[in-house]
């Protein structure tokens, strides 16, 4: 068998960081040579003495399979063996300078062994007879900025198991089941956290050895490409985490690869990340970039991804993140920022939109970053969406304290809109608040009983009331009590619960009502979509605004008290004449509310109030969230 399995076009590519198909050639692949049949290796490895492919068709014999290299240090060999899918091999690579081997998984491996097992699978990825073809067509317009975004964050391995073992269940079963959830509760999206595979169970997936592998815990790669076309057949988007940011230094990973710093960084002043103990990615290096950037296109080409949500982007923007004086190394200009990684998300970014339309770019990125959802042709990242971290973090500290010092600090409810619209917005509620003795999203809501039931409401009512799209994590929904843990279900027997699924009832209410308001959705990105009613009566801890659609049509007004003491006769501004009808008041008694209400349309009174020139007299519920809808009538304008 003589030739390359590379053309020079595709050689020249990749060492100029451009091959961004190199998933097509590098890895296993089953192909025939001169009427053969046989399986296709190639790995690159530019500093290594010599490598050849080992596995169980070969005894895992070192000199059995060696490899060839013809350019750009990428070694390839064709084995003409009828391999069945699934069988394991590894890279056995004869490091430089001194006689020794080392044994690697293939980066871009499509499978992998279950852990503790670390080698790769030969797996064909054209198998699977996809039949999503209605999903994809019509997903750039689902997934337009004007469209609700309302996702359901959750790790398979733990969202549901086994009752009678606490075994996970697979891609399959998990289809089945979690579907049926998100569609009966109005969630749009499922987001999971990574499902790359990974060695160490309790990173979260977010410690990466595989960026082209859906870890094997849960099946095979024909059963989660099964998994995201149910969830397209019946309506709903699919958005990976990706950790493009940082890998780990397992043995049979990709540190030090061929015997050298290979993907990440030399200077461990760059190289290393100091809080999770994993690598940085060399983003200079074009090789590496391309290999990052063939992992994002894979998701979407190979998996029909619908989005990737990028992990700890603060941490690859800033060449001093986490680091004290001395322990980092400036830019080229004396500066903080990584200029090789902002060059790499703006590629990352601009390359996804181009190959994949309508695939959706969300940044997780804390920091006061500027302009992270502009295009980058305008100075921008390039992202779709931000998540809004401060948000998340005053709404929850607001939330937390005693209802006698909310007077004092209502600032921290109101001031996330002074900068609503400076990005695009996810607001999250994510995995990270519900661990590492944080508490869970039940557990934070200060009072008795009943008072954090009603608290949590009132979160999700305000939430799915202010702008930016949502985002909240698994059993935040009925109220588990428990951490969240990587290693057990969630606690679904609270469902007996009456409190428990009252809550789950007013989450199911809000997301449809999120989902059928064009007011609650359409316009999150400008002062358009929004205007305060009054946000300074403090005395009372009460809030009220409206949100309104595109056309100016549809007008909700919500108004929040945000104490266990209920107002009687209170007046609240009005945007306009008319009738108001009561869509949703978080103190029903089916949502274990006490059961103050408003028994009919409130109708506008022409008496000046709070800056409007209409207004009316309402009862306000303790701890409580009211959405009002303004209905046509004689006396509208």
């Amino acid at each position: 068998m003589t030739g390359s399995w590379f053309t020079d076009d595709e050689a020249y590519l990749f060492g100029e960081g451009n091959f961004l198909y190199g998933f097509r050639k590098f890895g296993a692949h089953y192909r025939s040579v001169d009427g053969v049949n046989g399986v296709q290796f190639a790995v690159w490895a530019p500093s290594a003495q010599g490598v050849s492919v080992v596995g169980q068709f070969n005894g895992w014999d070192p000199h059995a399979q060696p490899m060839h290299t013809l350019r750009e240090g990428i070694w390839e060999v064709f084995v003409p063996t009828e391999l069945a899918p699934g069988s394991a091999y590894k890279y056995s690579i004869q490091l430089p300078l001194v006689e020794l081997r080392i044994d690697k998984a293939d980066p871009y491996g499509f499978y992998a062994e279950e852990a503790p097992g670390t080698a790769s699978r030969v797996w064909p990825l054209e198998a699977y007879a996809w039949g999503d073809e209605k999903w994809l067509e019509e997903r750039t317009g689902r997934q337009a900025f004007s469209q609700p975004l309302n996702v359901y964050e959750v790790h398979l391995g733990s969202w549901r198991r086994a009752p009678e073992d606490n075994s996970t269940l697979g891609y399959r079963e998990l289809a089945h089941q979690l579907v049926a959830y998100v569609l009966e509760m109005g969630y749009t999206h499922i987001e999971l956290l990574p499902i790359t595979e990974h060695p160490f169970e309790g990173s979260w997936g977010y410690q990466t050895t595989g960026y082209f592998a859906p870890t094997s815990r849960l099946g095979r790669p024909d059963d989660f490409k099964y998994f995201v076309d149910y969830c397209h057949r019946n309506g709903i988007g699919v958005i990976l985490d990706w950790a493009p940011a940082h890998f780990p230094k397992d043995a049979h990973g990709l540190a030090y690869f061929d015997g050298t710093p290979l993907y990440e960084y030399e200077d461990p002043r760059r190289g290393e990340h100091p809080d999770w103990g994993t690598k940085i990615f060399d983003y200079g290096r074009n090789e590496v970039r391309n290999f990052l950037l063939a992992s994002a296109l894979f998701w979407a080409e190979e998996y029909h991804i619908d989005g990737l949500r990028v992990d700890a982007v603060a941490s690859m923007l800033y060449l001093n993140y986490s680091r004290e004086e001395g322990e980092w190394v400036p830019n080229q200009y004396g500066g903080q920022e990584n200029l090789e990684a902002i060059a790499f998300l703006r590629q990352a970014n601009d390359m996804l939109h181009e190959r994949a339309p309508g695939v959706l770019t969300i940044a997780e990125e804390s920091s006061i970053w500027s302009n992270v959802t502009r295009p980058s042709d305008a100075g921008g990242l390039g992202f779709d969406y931000k998540w809004n971290m401060g948000w998340m973090h005053d709404t929850l500290s607001f939330f937390k304290m005693d209802p006698l010092y909310r007077r004092t600090n209502q600032r921290l409810i109101t001031y996330s809109l002074s900068y609503a619209f400076s990005e695009k917005f996810i607001l999250p509620l994510s995995h990270d608040e519900v661990v590492h003795l944080k508490k869970s999203m039940i557990g934070k809501m200060p009072g008795d009983l009943w008072q954090q039931f009603a608290h949590l409401r009132l979160f999700f009512g305000l939430m799915n009331a202010h702008p930016g799209k949502k985002l909240t994590f698994m059993g935040g929904e009925f109220g588990q009590w428990r951490e969240w843990s990587e290693v057990a279900s969630l606690d679904w027997h609270l469902l007996e619960h009456a409190d428990h699924r009252n809550l789950q009832r007013f989450v199911r209410d809000i997301n449809r009502l999120y989902w059928w308001e064009k007011a609650l959705h359409q316009v999150d990105d400008s002062w358009e979509g929004f205007q305060w009613v009054d946000f300074q009566d403090a005395d009372h801890s009460i809030i009220s605004f409206v949100r309104r659609d595109a056309e100016g049509e549809n007008s909700i007004l919500v108004v929040c008290n945000f104490t266990p003491v209920p107002r009687h006769g209170y007046r609240v501004g009005l945007p306009g004449p008319g009738r108001y009808d009561q869509l949703l008041n978080s103190d029903w008694p089916i949502y274990s509310g006490s059961g103050i209400d408003n028994p009919f349309p409130l109708k506008a009174e022409a008496i000046p109030w709070q800056n409007s020139s209409w207004s009316t007299i309402m009862e306000l519920p303790p701890l409580s969230v009211l959405y009002w809808k303004r209905v046509a009538g004689p006396e509208r304008e």
